[in-house]
């Protein structure tokens, strides 16, 4: 990357026009005048004022991000971890893959065709990380995300953050919102991707679960079996919950413990987050949708995007659109 294209982008992240003008406008990079802007921050004023009749306390200004797709690229071709899952399947020669995840693997990378979301899916990608450890599983996923990104040259595949939404993370931290992110990917590998970026610690991501084991346990029940002070926690290679539709709020439900006040999704998977947080809550509360409308800046999908624009007009949730709503994505002029 060039230092000129550095320097942007870290004007961008810093808060500051892209020609390196100070601002005081929090949400710098979305363009003045859209409703989603204007909604957002009519929203945050209202429930962050203690005379407004929407006022709420901080301890319950809680906001779910979703991840792919709503803060990070979805669209290049396939989720961050199925491409890890390829990565690993196919590249890694440390790692003794069977027949079965290499022939997924090489469909999906040699021609773009992807097993559906499902139990052979979750199986295999599960099964890649089998006898893992924790810590393992993030150099792995920290190494992949240092790679380049193919579809953005001059990026990283770790740095495919969308940097109104990363804005907009910092912006509800600022005003009192303890953010959440919610997302289909697994547990672990999200935690890389977003804690080093994102004012969220470790605990306040919520994703997709693998069993974990003890690395001396030898199939024993883990009823019965007592971790040792030098034992080593592995992935046990089977998945629990796929974090995804109804699963989201089970969720949000069993971690959280009370509702979120803000949604913000971008496909149908992220309907059930979007109607739990909107329905019948005590606290004024708003859900988003991303449309991925943006063919120039990113990968975007228009048919996709129409669907959820009329979803958002039928269900009452607010469309965020990358390609009017957004100043830039990734930091280019």
């Amino acid at each position: 990357m060039s230092m000129e294209k550095m320097v942007r982008i870290f004007a961008v992240v810093a808060g500051c026009a892209v020609c390196g003008c100070c601002t005081n406008d929090a949400l710098s990079l979305w363009n003045d005048g859209t409703a989603s802007k204007a909604a957002i921050v009519d929203y945050v004023n209202a429930v962050t004022d203690e005379s407004s009749p929407d006022f709420i306390p901080p301890e319950r200004r809680i906001a779910v991000f979703d991840l792919d797709g709503t803060l990070f690229c979805e669209t290049n071709p396939t989720y961050f971890d199925w491409q890890l899952f390829e990565s690993r399947v196919l590249d890694d020669p440390s790692f003794q893959a069977s027949e079965e995840l290499k022939a997924a693997a090489r469909t999906s990378r040699e021609k773009g065709v992807y097993p559906p979301l499902g139990n052979d899916r979750e199986r295999m990608t599960a099964a890649a990380y089998k006898g893992v450890s924790i810590d393992e599983l993030k150099a792995i996923a920290r190494k992949f995300m240092d790679e380049r990104e193919p579809s953005h040259p001059g990026m990283k595949r770790g740095g495919m953050f969308y940097l109104p939404m990363v804005q907009l993370v910092e912006y509800l931290v600022e005003k009192g919102f303890a953010v959440y992110v919610v997302s289909g990917s697994e547990r672990f590998v999200v935690r890389a991707l977003v804690c080093d970026r994102l004012p969220v610690p470790p605990w306040r991501v919520i994703g997709s679960d693998y069993t974990i084991v003890s690395k001396a346990q030898n199939g024993k029940d883990g009823l019965s079996y007592v971790f040792g002070k030098n034992d080593v926690p592995i992935l046990g290679g089977t998945q629990i919950v796929k974090n995804l539709q109804m699963n989201k709020v089970s969720a949000l439900i069993r971690e959280i413990g009370v509702k979120p006040v803000l949604s913000f999704g971008n496909s149908h998977t992220d309907a059930s987050m979007a109607n739990y947080v909107i329905g019948g809550n005590k606290y004024r509360s708003a859900a988003f949708m991303v449309l991925c409308d943006d063919m120039k800046r990113e990968n975007g999908n228009p048919k996709k995007a129409a669907a959820m624009k009329q979803s958002c007009e039928k269900s009452g949730w607010i469309p965020i659109s990358m390609r009017d709503d957004w100043k830039t994505i990734y930091g280019e002029q």
